[in-house]
């Protein structure tokens, strides 16, 4: 299939442009690379000995520059990554995520809407449902009001989507609720590069291991877990990019409507996450316990059943494949930097 990725020099989007080369899918990328780098698309062809995938600068916001790339371009499918993604950032900037995440998105669909295109995959988030009432978290509990504009925006889109499948009933959608996203390719070769500042746990914890950072902020230790400290799903990103081919692959065997989680189904506490990593780095790493973090829940993690029965799916790699492969990619990169 020839398929249009959004946001696909972004860390995830990254790694699922390089399993869907593998799987023999046609790639082109958009990106407006606010927070990832040109770079990436030499690093994929390096990956995969190919030539770069076809690459173009644009926001999705750009009606006009969107309408450029998808007119005449025969794409298939879409799997749309791009957006705004740090929950904390989401709360000190709403307008910002609320134009890049529901405005991007509702003019991405416009335009696809104009060209036919009638597969979509969806890069959504466990922060759709808030504060469950228990964990594992399954596809069929409520979506909660989010507690966080990030979340919020995840729900609209998600919503969104819903409404055109009821509209136009020849739309095959798949909605992937994802939960936290770590390591990188084992090549070393890409990994998450956020600018400036990481807002996520695990390169914040290569980072202070490097000594990029002073220390790990660990934000709150009075949260109702069993060492205080937050408890996600972290899920290696590779497994998750296979989780992206699987859902597309499902989609032309059962079109319609539907929604997976793709996560691991373990919890793991920020403590334990960077005890792991220290253990598998052979390196100290600094931290500091501080205040929570608005718009922070206790503990989230999957139940992933679904995901393996309808696609056949399972997240096989380990914690410290995660912490090894994520600790292989941050010396590399610092390699490139110094």
């Amino acid at each position: 299939m020839h398929i249009l990725v959004t946001g696909g020099t972004g860390f995830i989007g990254s790694h699922t442009v390089v399993e869907l080369i593998n799987a023999g899918h046609q790639v082109t990328i958009i990106d407006n690379l606010i927070n990832s780098k040109r770079s990436v698309i030499d690093q994929i062809a390096l990956i995969l000995d190919c030539a770069t995938p076809e690459f173009h600068q644009v926001d999705v916001c750009d009606e006009g520059r969107l309408e450029k790339v998808v007119a005449g371009a025969g794409f298939e499918a879409v799997i749309h990554f791009a957006g705004l993604k740090a929950v904390g950032e989401s709360v000190q900037r709403p307008l910002d995520y609320w134009q890049a995440n529901v405005g991007g998105s509702t003019t991405l669909f416009q335009v696809l809407a104009r060209h036919d295109v009638k597969t979509i995959v969806y890069s959504s988030s466990a922060t759709v449902y808030g504060e469950p009432d228990r964990v594992p978290i399954r596809e069929d509990m409520p979506v909660k009001q989010a507690s966080n504009p990030y979340g919020a925006t995840k729900q609209v889109v998600e919503q969104i989507l819903m409404d055109l499948h009821t509209a136009h009933q020849g739309l095959n959608i798949a909605v992937l609720r994802y939960f936290n996203p770590v390591g990188a390719h084992e090549s070393g070769l890409i990994g998450e590069d956020p600018s400036g500042v990481p807002n996520n746990l695990m390169p914040i914890i290569a980072q202070a291991a490097i000594g990029k950072l002073p220390e790990v902020n660990v934000l709150g230790s009075d949260y109702p877990t069993p060492d205080g400290t937050g408890v996600r799903d972290y899920i290696h990103v590779v497994d998750l990019a296979l989780g992206h081919v699987a859902a597309l692959d499902r989609l032309t065997s059962a079109p319609g409507k539907h929604v997976w989680n793709l996560g691991t189904g373990k919890g793991t506490s920020v403590l334990e996450m960077i005890a792991a990593f220290a253990k598998v780095a052979d390196v100290h790493v600094p931290y500091r316990v501080t205040q929570r973090r608005e718009g922070d829940v206790a503990a989230l993690w999957a139940d992933p059943s679904k995901a393996e029965k309808d696609l056949g799916w399972k997240a096989e790699r380990s914690l410290e494949q995660m912490c090894a492969d994520t600790w292989r990619w941050q010396q590399t990169a610092m390699s490139l930097t110094s």
